[in-house]
């Protein structure tokens, strides 16, 4: 089993992602990584701290990733080398799966040119900051989620759906996806 990379940067949303890393984690056996620019801790949205495992240029060097996931957060510039890293996945046909306004990643590395995408920042949202849009808009869909290839995008209240697309995608359950799926949501429903 390989490696699952997760970007963490500061202001990062980790209750986007808690549910998948788990079941990540505990379920589908993965070595799950924190990967940020450097190894300063960063404080994510809720106010916890996170200590990166690695930084973003070595985890370019691994061979053994099985994907990378970022989590939504703020707008925010992009280093070189996280342009790379998604690049360098991207060709080698790795999982890349990005909710929010995660997909600005994925957009700025150009990937998003080829593929169709959800993300929660809307272009109103763009032009209010006054900033460029990372996002090819003729490739957007208006869904929870939308997988694509390699490629998983959805929008932050779509957590647990986005969860279990990258679930489905890493055969977490073992074909019992479904079943699985369901229960979780008979358990939240009660």
């Amino acid at each position: 089993m390989g490696k699952i990379i997760c970007l963490v940067t500061e202001d990062f949303a980790d209750f986007e992602i808690t549910l998948v890393f788990h079941k990540i984690k505990n379920i589908g056996k993965r070595q799950v990584l924190s990967a940020g620019y450097t190894y300063d801790a960063v404080m994510s949205e809720s106010g916890l701290h996170y200590k990166p495992d690695l930084t973003v240029s070595e985890a370019t060097q691994l061979d053994d990733i099985e994907g990378l996931i970022i989590p939504g957060g703020p707008i925010r510039e992009q280093r070189s080398e996280l342009t790379e890293f998604i690049i360098q996945l991207n060709q080698q046909k790795k999982l890349i799966a990005a909710i929010c306004n995660g997909p600005q990643y994925l957009g700025r590395a150009g990937i998003l040119n080829n593929h169709t995408f959800t993300t929660s920042c809307s272009i109103e949202a763009i032009h209010k900051l006054g900033t460029y849009d990372p996002f090819p808009r003729e490739n957007y869909i208006d869904q929870r989620v939308v997988k694509d290839g390699n490629i998983i995008t959805a929008k932050g209240r779509a957590f647990v759906d986005f969860s279990f697309a990258v679930f489905e995608y890493l055969d977490i359950y073992q074909g019992q996806y479904e079943e699985q799926e369901q229960l979780f949501k008979d358990i939240m429903n009660k």
